[in-house]
């Protein structure tokens, strides 16, 4: 038998890759980071993949059922409810898209309460189609909302997964999943293991999906306006930050929730105003 050198084989596997492609075959020879955007004539960084305008309304019942499907929750929920809807119209690339591992933004990532899935699985579809400094302000707009708005508003009907019965809404004013869920909790006095509160966070997911839609459709429209600083924001600001009193500030999101002053929590430790 004969033997090969190093180039040989390279080169029959170039020609093979080559081919692929050729041949309809999706072969990524990016580098990591440049798969999906590559650097536009502002400095910023453009989506190869072309975003399209949905109906948000037809798209919730997808987000809401994402949620519920196999147990995958809600970061997969509004992520599958934009690209998922654009794969069904287009085809690909949006179809060809691993949709399972969003899973891992469910119950905060990972059971970790941090941000709500929900939130993470629509910037994450922004992140698609639009570089940081296009996408941010997008994501900022549907944060901001977040904080201020009651949940849940989406009702499934006799479609509902968990239970039927009315979710009583309410406003967390975190976009943190442990905050939101927990403050849904303890007004409504529901545990936050139970069906019904599996029944407030689906019914949410489909709530993000339709603003999140929203957003896009404006972006795509160029009708999409930023949203302005918070109150918090701007009260925390004026002290902590670079170049202020106390620059120790990172993050952008309504610190009264955990930093009221109530005994539940207050800092005890340095003693925070």
């Amino acid at each position: 038998m004969s033997s090969c050198s190093r180039r040989e084989v390279l080169g029959v596997l170039g020609s093979a890759l080559i081919g692929g492609v050729a041949g309809g075959m999706a072969v990524n020879l990016a580098t990591p980071g440049d798969a999906l955007s590559a650097p536009s004539k502002s400095g910023d960084k453009q989506a190869l993949w072309v975003p399209h305008k949905l109906d948000a309304a037809a798209c919730a019942p997808l987000a809401y059922d994402g949620y519920w499907d196999r147990g995958l929750g809600c970061c997969y929920g509004t992520f599958y409810s934009i690209v998922g809807s654009l794969g069904k119209q287009y085809g690909a690339p949006y179809n060809q898209f691993p949709f399972t591992m969003m899973e891992v933004g469910k119950s905060g990532i990972s059971e970790w309460g941090t941000i709500c899935g929900a939130l993470l699985g629509a910037a994450s579809a922004y992140a698609l189609f639009w570089g940081r400094k296009e996408r941010d302000p997008m994501v900022t707009e549907l944060f901001r909302w977040y904080e201020q708005t009651a949940f849940p508003v989406y009702n499934p009907g006799d479609k509902a997964q968990g239970v039927k019965e009315a979710i009583p809404p309410t406003k967390s004013g975190s976009v943190l999943c442990h905050i939101s869920v927990s403050t849904w909790c303890q007004a409504t006095g529901t545990d936050a293991s139970s069906p019904k509160r599996s029944e407030r966070c689906s019914r949410l997911t489909a709530d993000v999906a339709i603003k999140a839609i929203e957003i896009m459709n404006a972006k795509i429209a160029g009708s999409f306006a930023a949203a302005g600083t918070s109150k918090a924001e701007e009260a925390c600001g004026s002290c902590h930050g670079k170049g202020k009193q106390s620059p120790i500030l990172k993050g952008r999101m309504d610190c009264t929730p955990c930093h009221s002053g109530s005994a539940h929590v207050q800092d005890k430790f340095n003693k925070h105003p």
